[in-house]
């Protein structure tokens, strides 16, 4: 098949790399791939890298008429099967076919990390939801049961990497080091994950991602002097050696959409500490495969470790039932047969037009109808 995948994006963050795994993945697999994303540093050498061709747009809102003039004119070169967007932006200025275009029919295709309106997705045929809650969401707002499908994320870490010396950070080789990933935002909850550090005595922790919140983290760390325990690593692409090198993986996000986080500390067989916001909580089993703490609690997160720390065998069964989870349920090669199955399936849908588009949430926002 030929597939255009289509992001905005944002400078970092979990989606983005979801959309980079998923590409390089459907072309591994021996589809014809072609992306178009904001330029990025990140984003367009690894897709290049890949042998993907990319295409840098500005992605810059209602008053940017050039990209979606420019999306028109890569389909109508490139003749894709589906074209997916990822998010509502994306999703927004990718045009549906028609026969005015001079092309084969092709299939438009949204990717939902989170319940967007629906207002964005005027143009999307067909919708892609990560988590049970999200496909959820969609069906109740007007999308045809047939028209949707729940696909989990994949984690995909490198098989090949550098050991990182925990030495090299200033940690002792017997201390217990915690590992939090993600972009530095207010979602993340990386505040208060450092306030509860703060009352364990030699633990350490490492925060890898970048975002608007360093400055605040870094006064954070400093005002309670943790300076010495407390590293921000910055936006890292060893996330194998991470896993290897920490002993428990705190994600304890306020909100998220899915999480991939969590899935990557699974396939690492990495003992799994997460908050019950909204994506953890629709696959981790409190106990069995990681352990629950209640969103934004302080003291939840400080006891949690300390009982992990306490019970080597619990880290032990966290962490082999969470690789279980993973080997059955979120590894790369399943996630890619889900999408090729969906797009062979909604292929053979052609012709039919999208049923949710009366939907209520639908009608709602026509009025107040904005590109994001």
């Amino acid at each position: 098949m030929r597939l255009l995948q289509i992001m905005a994006g944002a400078a970092h963050g979990g989606a983005e790399t979801a959309f980079v795994d998923m590409s390089i993945a459907l072309h591994e697999a021996g589809h014809t791939v072609e992306a178009v994303t904001r330029p990025s540093d990140i984003r367009v050498p690894r897709l290049e890298k890949a042998g993907i061709k990319v295409h840098s747009l500005r992605f810059g809102g209602k008053f940017d008429l050039a990209t979606p003039r420019r999306i028109r004119g890569i389909i109508r070169d490139f003749q894709p099967d589906i074209v997916q967007g990822w998010m509502s932006r994306a999703s927004s200025v990718m045009p549906r076919w028609s026969a005015s275009m001079g092309i084969p029919r092709y299939l438009t295709v949204s990717r939902l990390g989170t319940p967007y309106k629906l207002k964005y997705f005027k143009n999307t045929d067909y919708f892609v939801a990560i988590t049970p809650d999200i496909k959820d969401y969609l069906i109740e707002n007007g999308v045809a049961t047939d028209h949707v499908c729940q696909i989990n994320n994949f984690a995909e870490t490198e098989k090949d990497f550098t050991p990182i010396n925990r030495a090299d950070y200033g940690v002792p080789e017997d201390a217990l080091l915690l590992l939090g990933m993600g972009r530095l935002h207010w979602d993340k909850a990386f505040d208060t994950l450092i306030k509860a550090v703060s009352q364990l005595e030699g633990v350490y922790l490492w925060i890898a991602g970048e975002g608007n919140k360093r400055g605040e983290l870094e006064a954070l760390i400093t005002a309670l002097g943790l300076e010495d325990r407390v590293k921000l690593l910055g936006w890292r692409n060893d996330r194998t050696a991470l896993f290897q090198a920490c002993d428990i993986c705190t994600f304890i996000s306020r909100d998220e959409g899915f999480g991939t986080v969590f899935v990557q500390a699974w396939a690492q067989g990495t003992p799994l500490l997460a908050s019950a916001c909204d994506g953890p909580r629709q696959f981790v089993r409190d106990g069995e495969d990681g352990l629950l703490v209640p969103v934004d609690d302080e003291q939840a997160i400080v006891e949690a470790v300390r009982r992990l720390n306490a019970d080597p065998a619990l880290m032990k069964k966290i962490a082999e039932n969470g690789l279980k989870r993973y080997e059955g349920e979120f590894t790369k090669e399943r996630c890619v047969n889900n999408y090729l199955a969906w797009y062979r399936d909604i292929r053979a849908k052609e012709g039919r037009q999208p049923e949710w588009a009366n939907g209520p949430e639908a009608k709602k926002n026509r009025q107040n109808d904005k590109t994001p």
